[in-house]
């Protein structure tokens, strides 16, 4: 399993915008799959985004579509959520994840949290004027 550890939350004026980052220092990153989650107070944790092992194909929720923009540095052993356009419904805990996922190369099957092995501690965002 991977340590992940994220940091870059905060409070936002809605419309607004954050980026969100996933550090971790597993030699091997580049063979996983990761994933940003979100948790609401008595909601269930949702997917956000998923980016491939190879970074060359990424999913969106429909909610984030167009605002949101996942992205990854293997080199560097980070992944980053640029959040933009920023709404109160979204505020939450958002989690990083990763599981072992070399081959494969489209991610929108695999972007639920049931298939990710590896998780961070969460990073609060909150929305609000």
């Amino acid at each position: 399993q991977l340590q992940l550890v994220e940091s870059g939350g905060g409070l936002v004026q809605p419309g607004g915008s954050l980026r969100l980052s996933c550090a971790t220092s597993k030699n091997s990153f580049e063979l996983y799959a990761v994933g940003w989650f979100r948790q609401a107070p008595g909601k269930e944790r949702e997917a956000v985004s998923c980016m491939s092992a190879k970074g060359d194909n990424s999913h969106y929720t429909d909610s984030v579509q167009g605002r949101f923009s996942i992205s990854r540095d293997n080199a560097e052993n980070m992944v980053y959520l640029q959040m933009n356009s920023l709404k109160p419904e979204d505020t939450a805990t958002y989690y990083c994840a990763a599981v072992p996922a070399p081959f494969i190369s489209r991610v929108q099957g695999l972007c639920n949290s049931a298939a990710f092995t590896s998780w961070g501690q969460g990073t609060q965002v909150t929305v609000s004027s």
